[in-house]
């Protein structure tokens, strides 16, 4: 399971399901991927699109009737949400902790020693220390094939900033070359080659850069909202879920008129798709539900709009 976001309830996990074990795949009615992957001596099967709402919905249903253990109210949400229990836990792979294990390796195979000859590189590039990578995805599992991808992470937003930046030199300069499948890839800028594999990055937070605790706040949805707006600040977009503060609410449509009041401040995306595709200064679209963010201790209420909600496929950041 992945995790997901920086903020968990007492001996949980907030984790979305990546591979499913094939001997619980017929439970699990969603389409699948051709390919597979060995863990533990167990096959594993993935989802064909990991986080649409049908398929969260439907991911919610079979562990409700077959892993409830799984599946915990959320009092500050008021909803279900998949989340592992600490005590069902056997084994955590950090992403950092596993590019140290493949560092340390005596001898790499050939997908291990690219994705580690691209991040020294990387490193040197930027100036950003080896500590503050980490290696997620098949080769982290220790579970990859020549055909994977080389998944990696960097921590810390100004870091992040800085290997971004490397990256591009490294492309202009010809050494690494972008992949754009679509629109949302060439803004984000995030996957690209490397002597023929394909490689992608992402960031994750310092312990520093979490500021927020579970619990602190109680989000109640308002109504669904289009509009367009200029993005005040970006530092937090590149995270899951993926933060944009914004100014210049302009609706795009009769119903997602708001009293000033309401007018959100930022929008959040729990989509990964949408992390990194719009800067400081630039307008986007969005679609997505206005929430009421109200603080526990003090009832003080700010409003966001969420884009993933897992409640419709109408949910989306666009750049403009």
């Amino acid at each position: 399971m992945n995790t997901m976001g920086y903020e968990h309830p007492g001996g949980r996990v907030f984790a979305f399901l990546k591979y499913i074990p094939a001997e619980y795949q017929e439970l699990f009615h969603v389409e699948m991927l051709e390919r597979t992957w060995q863990f533990g001596g167990k096959k594993l099967f993935r989802a064909e699109k990991l986080y649409t709402a049908a398929n969260y919905q439907s991911f919610i249903e079979t562990f409700r009737k077959n892993f409830p253990d799984y599946i915990y109210f959320c009092p500050f949400r008021n909803k279900e949400l998949i989340s592992a229990p600490i005590s069902r836990i056997d084994q955590v792979f950090v992403p950092k902790d596993c590019l140290q294990r493949i560092l340390q390796l005596p001898k790499y195979d050939n997908i291990q020693a690219i994705a580690v000859e691209l991040i020294q590189m990387l490193s040197k590039e930027s100036g950003v220390h080896l500590s503050h990578f980490g290696m997620h995805g098949s080769i982290a599992l220790d579970m990859h094939s020549e055909e994977s991808d080389i998944d990696f992470v960097v921590y810390g937003s100004g870091n992040f900033r800085v290997v971004e930046e490397a990256i591009e030199r490294l492309v202009n300069a010809g050494t690494l070359r972008f992949i754009f499948g679509n629109k949302l890839d060439r803004a984000r800028k995030f996957k690209g080659k490397y002597k023929d594999k394909i490689w992608m990055f992402t960031a994750a937070r310092l312990p520093q850069e979490v500021t927020e605790k579970y619990g602190e706040y109680r989000f109640v949805p308002v109504q669904p909202v289009k509009f367009q707006c200029v993005v005040a600040d970006d530092t937090e977009a590149i995270f899951r879920p993926a933060i944009y503060r914004i100014k210049d609410y302009a609706p795009s449509d009769e119903a997602s008129k708001l009293p000033a009041e309401q007018i959100p401040n930022r929008v959040l995306s729990n989509i990964g798709c949408y992390r990194n595709i719009a800067r400081s200064g630039d307008k986007i679209k969005v679609s997505g539900v206005l929430e009421k963010v109200e603080s526990v201790k003090t009832g003080e209420a700010t409003y966001q709009v969420v884009v993933g909600t897992a409640t419709t496929e109408d949910e989306q950041i666009w750049p403009l």
